[in-house]
């Protein structure tokens, strides 16, 4: 038997792995009903997405978005949650990075939470 942890592993890789392709495409699959998304902007608690559509729309933006470059510096999994820590950059400048990370939650093989934040 496989284990959560294990699926839980392959399904946020395979999510981060979208962004960093440019592959919005790879989302469909991956995302849950009832899926919950809270963005890391606006401050302070980030713009919240319900439902399946609404989570796949947004990601699916950003994952075809060719100027921003995503880099994944660690993705771990416990049970059914997934971490991933990442870096976006959105010019050659330095100064236009931000480093982030997002806490999913994986159920029945499919994403049904994101919570995003990042470093100010």
């Amino acid at each position: 038997m496989i284990s959560d942890s294990k699926v839980t592993r392959e399904i946020v890789k395979r999510f981060h792995n979208a962004f960093e392709k440019h592959r919005p495409e790879d989302l469909d699959d991956l995302i849950g009903e009832g899926c919950v998304l809270e963005n890391t902007a606006p401050a302070p608690d980030g713009a919240r997405y319900e439902g399946r559509e609404a989570c796949l729309a947004f990601w699916k933006g950003v994952a075809s978005s060719a100027n921003l470059i995503f880099k994944a510096e660690e993705i771990s999994t416990m049970g059914d949650r997934g971490i991933i820590r990442w870096q976006l950059r959105w010019s050659e400048r330095e100064a236009d990075r931000v480093r982030g990370v997002n806490i999913m939650r994986v159920r029945d093989g499919k994403i049904v939470e994101g919570l995003g934040y990042v470093k100010c």
